[in-house]
């Protein structure tokens, strides 16, 4: 799977959040300031070209829907950051937060009853 651009990303977000939508109702749920409608529609395109977005045909346009779950791309990111950063260990990443005091005991413990569940 490929990496999204921040602009690409950002994209995706809003149709992960509307499910299916034009161009239109992309830029509506967008943060101020607002891109431009060719903007969106070229990166939306982008994205179809990428295979994270298709389309039907709706009247004269076209009504986007992501192909690539939200969960999917959000694990190779994820599994990414931890390879690229901390030469693939999860413990090194927690470590890195826990020393820039970004979790706290409770959000570890959390963490913990989360991989004992999953054992």
């Amino acid at each position: 799977m490929k990496q999204l651009t921040k602009a690409e990303e950002e994209i995706m977000q809003a149709l992960w959040q509307l499910k299916k939508a034009n161009v239109k109702s992309i830029i509506e749920i967008l943060p101020e300031p607002k891109p431009a409608y060719n903007t969106v529609s070229t990166i939306v395109r982008i994205l179809e070209s990428k295979g994270f977005v298709n389309y039907e045909k709706q009247g004269k346009g076209h009504i986007y829907f992501p192909v690539v779950a939200k969960a999917a791309y959000s694990n190779q990111s994820i599994n990414k950051l931890v390879d690229n950063y901390f030469q693939g260990s999860f413990k090194s990443m927690v470590s890195f937060f826990v020393k820039k005091n970004e979790v706290d005991i409770k959000d570890i413990e959390t963490l913990l009853n989360e991989i004992d569940k999953n054992k």
